[in-house]
């Protein structure tokens, strides 16, 4: 079906005026409630996971320095959490040592629309590297971040600041929690997901964000780990 310039542009303005009107939707409210669960079940959640999985990610620092001696075993990277507020992240590295340096010149390859870079065959990361990226296993750092209050176990995608100059103010609106390991982004399709989709998804689960909601995200999480999605 073909749309002319008049059709067009009633689609672009409806689609703008859409995000004029809930460009408030996901304003904060005051459910201490449940703002007061969530950190709680975060504390207690992330300090049993890092006792639980102390000997994994023993060994799988054992497995990374193999790989690479020469190269740190942990990589931090600063992003954006709470109302842009900047902090450290820490993961598992999975690329070479001097990757941030490369990532200028391989831009022009980005795989995922908008304000992400995401490259399916990603010539910086390790060998030990796709294996750990592919089952989500150099994220489990991320459970000091929650400790430390950081970060949550779920909610949006901690963005890059250089991420965050580009976004529109209506995408700022993913910015108004805590960003997450995990959310509903991440099970829901993930690097086949675009950044405009990636932002609705993320606006979705503030709006309905509970604990339960938290707990089957949480479900889901440890279903792709076991059976990846199209994570790289």
């Amino acid at each position: 079906m073909m749309i002319d310039k008049t059709g067009q542009h009633d689609i672009e303005s409806n689609i703008t005026a859409y995000k004029a009107v809930h460009l408030d939707r996901v304003s904060l409210d005051h459910r201490y409630g449940y703002y007061f669960t969530q950190r709680l079940f975060d504390i207690v959640a992330s300090s049993i996971g890092l006792i639980i999985l102390a000997i994994p990610l023993l060994i799988i620092a054992i497995m990374i320095k193999r790989d690479d001696p020469q190269g740190p075993v942990f990589y931090s990277q600063i992003r954006l959490g709470k109302h842009q507020r900047p902090f450290k992240m820490y993961k598992f590295r999975s690329m070479v040592v001097d990757a941030d340096k490369k990532l200028a010149e391989l831009l022009k390859y980005n795989e995922v629309d908008g304000a992400m870079f995401k490259m399916k065959k990603d010539p910086r990361v390790t060998l030990i590297g796709r294996f750990i990226r592919k089952y989500s296993i150099d994220e489990l750092p991320q459970l000091i971040n929650v400790l430390k209050g950081d970060m949550s176990l779920v909610g949006p995608r901690p963005p890059l600041e250089r991420e965050v100059a580009t976004y529109s103010e209506y995408a700022k609106q993913r910015l108004y929690v805590k960003p997450g390991c995990t959310g509903l982004w991440q099970v829901s399709g993930r690097n086949s997901v675009g950044f405009d989709e990636m932002v609705e998804l993320d606006l979705q689960y503030i709006e309905k964000s509970s604990f339960w909601f938290d707990l089957k995200i949480m479900f889901m999480t440890v279903k792709i780990m076991i059976w990846p999605n199209s994570a790289y």
